[in-house]
């Protein structure tokens, strides 16, 4: 058994069939090993059976050596917003579609987890971004994000008027459908679907895309990842802001949406010998010389 890792905490989408069964073969193989396993507390109800030791995310945050994730990027999201002010480093197993994040195929778990559980890993930390909005002086919603903040405008309504400061200075007013802050992390995420640039995961950066803008003159930016990012809707009808697509708040406006980077990151493990540009070529169907050997 791993020096490193004594309890393995076991999370994944309840929703999904059979990512409960999946779990429960990933449990009795970490049991096998000799490690203590913690199961978050809704797969434990989902698997149906006496003798496992459930816990909610706060009691992994702070007794959790490991956290394995079996889902999409999204399930991944979520957990590693709430383990990562723990230091709880996560592994990813893909039981969804895309997987830039849950970057182990599913009929590999094994080999993959047993090579991480020996040592045999690349550690890879990823920052975190924080959200606070502020209206008349007074905070009505905080939250956090892997990929990106988002300030939009609903479904129903036009464009919104966005006014921008970076470290207290005025950068510019934004008309268009929104304008994402998104980290490196993030910028395989929404912003590419709207022709942000891809950040090298451990670039120092934060990239800054608006979403459908009246002008074609206004480009993403890539700003320091010290950067305090304010945002205020000036005008529109209906607009929000979401960290992650997962949590959300309704905007009046002259809120303000102060935006900065964690104190904090999210570390991720890989399995030996993994590489972002493949993953990137395996994702986005980029072109590779049939034939030709990868370099080492």
């Amino acid at each position: 058994m791993s020096a490193s890792f004594k309890t393995v905490a076991l999370f994944g989408k309840q929703q999904s069939e059979g990512v409960a069964q999946t779990l429960g073969e990933i449990g009795a193989f970490l049991d096998r090993r000799g490690f203590r396993v913690l199961f978050e507390a809704g797969i434990a109800e989902a698997l149906g059976r006496g003798g496992v030791e459930a816990a909610d995310a706060r009691t992994i945050g702070e007794q959790a050596d490991l956290a394995v994730i079996v889902g999409g990027d999204g399930t991944m999201l979520g957990i590693a917003r709430e383990l990562a002010p723990h230091g709880v480093p996560l592994v990813g197993i893909n039981f969804g579609r895309l997987g830039f994040i849950t970057d182990i195929p599913l009929l590999q778990w094994s080999d993959a987890l047993g090579a991480v559980l020996d040592g045999h890993y690349e550690a890879e930390d990823r920052a975190i971004l924080q959200a606070r909005v502020s209206r008349d002086g007074e905070v009505v919603f905080e939250a956090s994000a892997v990929n990106d903040v988002v300030v939009s405008r609903s479904s129903r309504a036009g464009m919104i008027d966005v006014q921008v400061h970076v470290d207290g200075l005025y950068m510019y007013s934004q008309r268009a459908d929104g304008l994402i802050v998104a980290t490196p992390t993030g910028s395989t995420a929404y912003a590419l679907s709207c022709d942000g640039p891809i950040l090298h995961p451990t670039l120092d950066g934060l990239v800054l895309v608006p979403v459908a803008p009246q002008a074609l003159s206004n480009r993403p930016i890539v700003l320091p990842s010290s950067s305090v990012i304010s945002m205020s809707v000036a005008d529109g009808r209906d607009p929000r802001v979401n960290c992650d697509m997962q949590t959300f708040a309704d905007l009046h406006i002259g809120d303000v949406i102060e935006v900065r980077r964690a104190a904090y990151s999210v570390r991720f493990l890989h399995p030996s010998g993994y590489s972002y540009y493949a993953t990137l070529r395996s994702k986005l169907n980029w072109h590779e010389m049939p034939g030709l050997a990868p370099r080492a």
